[in-house]
């Protein structure tokens, strides 16, 4: 199983997955479900899968081949395009490997979560389904989920809005989503890996990977599992906590700070009275083609 989220926000993107992977109970490995893709000052892509991990590993090589020799990736104009070049060799490869799966009663299943900026361009976040056909988030859905999301779903649904959430803030919801999946199922599971991109950099800097004793991740579940056993409000949690204030680092820190960002206390008056989002699950991962 896999849990792979992207939250895009007016100040750019944060992206993060889970590495547990497994065939059957007793067949459990570590494989990065986040891939890079990267032309300094032209354009940037990142990658999260999840389903098949043999298929999601041919799509990842057809990708990577084609962006290393200045095709594909390396030629798309936008996001919607880029994500039109990943559904296509999504399809390429369900061509090359369903029927043979289907004989063995095995389903051709890989989501992708596709982020990312080109030059000119804002930075966009798109869902690729298994029929090639992408899914593009929105101000009111700012966030898409692949893998096993209902767990990570509710934290995201009560904090994340497009126009008031910064990366910094993006970036801690991402890993406490992670962090109560992995505390609800086991296939879900560390190293997690996490990057956050602001707008118009051009460059993927900020990426880190927290294995299953980073101090930092021990922080976040600690903190979190003492404030919902003591039943404070989750606004709290974020807010307020010296020891959670200051888990900080270079991954969360932009180069340049937008004035017009809000602050700490204003986001916490603002965001959480805000209506409940129509979070990305609702367009229904599970739906196929058509997304319903």
């Amino acid at each position: 199983m896999t849990y792979c989220v992207g939250i895009a926000t007016k100040f750019g993107l944060v992206m993060a997955s889970d590495s547990r992977t497994n065939a059957g109970y007793d067949q459990v490995n570590v494989c990065r479900k986040m891939h890079l893709f990267e032309q300094s000052g032209k354009r940037v892509f990142v990658l999260l899968t999840s389903g098949s991990l043999s298929c999601s590993q041919s799509i990842v090589t057809l990708l990577r081949r084609d962006f290393d020799e200045g095709r594909g990736l390396a030629e798309a104009s936008s996001l919607y395009d880029a994500a039109r070049i990943v559904g296509e060799q999504v399809r390429r490869v369900s061509e090359m490997d369903r029927a043979a799966l289907e004989r063995d009663e095995y389903k051709f299943n890989v989501h992708v979560i596709l982020g990312g900026q080109v030059r000119g361009q804002p930075p966009d976040l798109f869902l690729i389904y298994p029929q090639g056909n992408p899914l593009r988030a929105s101000e009111d859905s700012p966030f898409l989920q692949i893998g096993e999301c209902k767990y990570g779903r509710p934290i995201l649904d009560r904090g994340i809005r497009f126009e008031k959430t910064s990366l910094e803030e993006a970036a801690k919801y991402a890993l406490l989503s992670l962090d109560s999946t992995m505390r609800s199922n086991v296939t879900v599971g560390p190293p997690i890996d996490l990057l956050a991109y602001p707008s118009d950099e051009l460059a993927l800097t900020r990426h880190r990977r927290f294995a299953a004793d980073d101090p930092d991740l021990i922080k976040i579940a600690r903190v979190c599992g003492r404030r919902t056993d003591d039943a404070t409000p989750l606004r709290e949690t974020l807010r307020g906590d010296p020891r959670y204030d200051g888990l900080d680092h270079d991954l969360y820190r932009s180069r340049v700070r937008d004035r017009s960002e809000p602050t700490y206390r204003a986001f916490r008056d603002q965001a959480f009275s805000a209506p409940r989002s129509q979070a990305c699950c609702e367009h229904g991962i599970r739906g196929g083609a058509t997304g319903a």
